[in-house]
């Protein structure tokens, strides 16, 4: 996995992305494992690291507070167990999380996606080397899911440290992961970055009904007239409404393939804002009326989900040039 950003651990419950966590944390010990985190080896052999010497932050579904102490006095319990943090650190770890106004109520004071941002806020207090969120959203409703949310993105910009996130929720996915680790009865069966993972044909989520890829783009100007702005990626430009994001910006879209048509020729008198030119790079079937088109945009990779009536009609097939009109994008970030 990578040294830095969000790895995405994404499966079916019980295909084992709990348990490859403990055994990260050391709470699971395997004869012939073999675990080295940047230049340390925790396991390999007779070797083996425990837990309280493993430098890991680990937040579990539930927060898993001192229900008898406050906020303040959480996070302290962190702090005395970890060597040197200056008052610095700690209270970038504050800002970072958006919790010096939490610090001296009690846990029953707070609401879930309070409480998950305090647990994480005390898993970065270990000054971890490695970060492991085990469904954190899971126990949430989506009011509390969509507040916390925000500050997962916060982490995935600013932290300098590699994030293991188990979650088997396409939307969480989408919107936080660099890379895709997948796994299937306890094996790992594809890892790679997030668009590659989605959109490649050996792997399931590109065979979904709900199969997307995702478009990492920056914003480049307006449109004030009309409440558009465009966002920019080395296949052209998005143009989409403006939800007030600054110039320059990063912002992350998702286009679902059910979205996406093809057309040979550029059309004009259309309503359809977002075409751009493509080269179709494979076709699969997806049952017996339907196919899916990966797609080149100069490098970057979408799907198309077509009828296979309208495949024929286009006599697709690989290295054809094609248009491929976008209806509708969503904005993650």
């Amino acid at each position: 996995m990578p040294d830095k950003g969000i790895t995405v651990v994404f499966g079916a419950s019980g295909s084992g992305k709990t348990t490859l966590l403990r055994a990260i944390a050391g709470l699971e010990k395997s004869d012939k494992g073999y675990l080295k985190v940047g230049d340390s080896v925790w396991q390999k052999g007779n070797h083996f690291v425990p837990t309280h010497k493993r430098q890991i932050g680990y937040v579990f579904q539930g927060a898993a507070l001192f229900d008898h102490l406050d906020v303040r006095d959480n996070l302290g319990y962190a702090i005395k167990r970890t060597n040197g943090l200056s008052k610095d650190f700690i209270g970038s770890i504050y800002t970072l999380l958006d919790i010096k106004a939490l610090l001296n109520r009690t846990t029953s004071q707070l609401s879930g996606g309070e409480k998950q941002r305090v647990a994480i806020a005390r898993a970065l207090l270990a000054n971890p080397k490695i970060l492991l969120l085990d469904e954190p959203l899971s126990a949430l409703d989506l009011k509390r899911k969509n507040e916390i949310l925000p500050y997962l993105d916060t982490l995935h910009n600013q932290l300098d440290i590699p994030i293991l996130y188990v979650t088997h929720s396409q939307d969480e996915t989408s919107r936080l992961a660099d890379h895709i680790m997948l796994i299937e009865g306890g094996k790992i069966i594809g890892n790679g970055p997030v668009n590659d993972m989605l959109t490649r044909f050996d792997m399931p989520m590109s065979h979904s009904s709900d199969a997307i890829s995702i478009i990492d783009a920056r914003v480049m100007n307006r449109e004030p007239e009309f409440n558009l702005m465009h966002l920019e990626f080395s296949g052209g430009q998005f143009i989409v409404p403006d939800n007030g994001l600054s110039i320059e910006s990063l912002v992350r879209i998702r286009v679902a393939a059910r979205d996406v048509s093809l057309t040979k020729k550029k059309q004009i008198d259309t309503s359809i804002l977002n075409i751009f030119p493509a080269v179709v790079e494979e076709i699969v079937p997806e049952g017996k009326a339907q196919v899916m088109v990966r797609l080149s945009l100069n490098g970057v990779v979408l799907l198309a989900c077509l009828t296979t009536k309208s495949a024929s009609m286009l006599d697709l097939e690989s290295g054809l040039s094609v248009f491929v009109q976008v209806k509708s994008v969503a904005i993650l970030s």
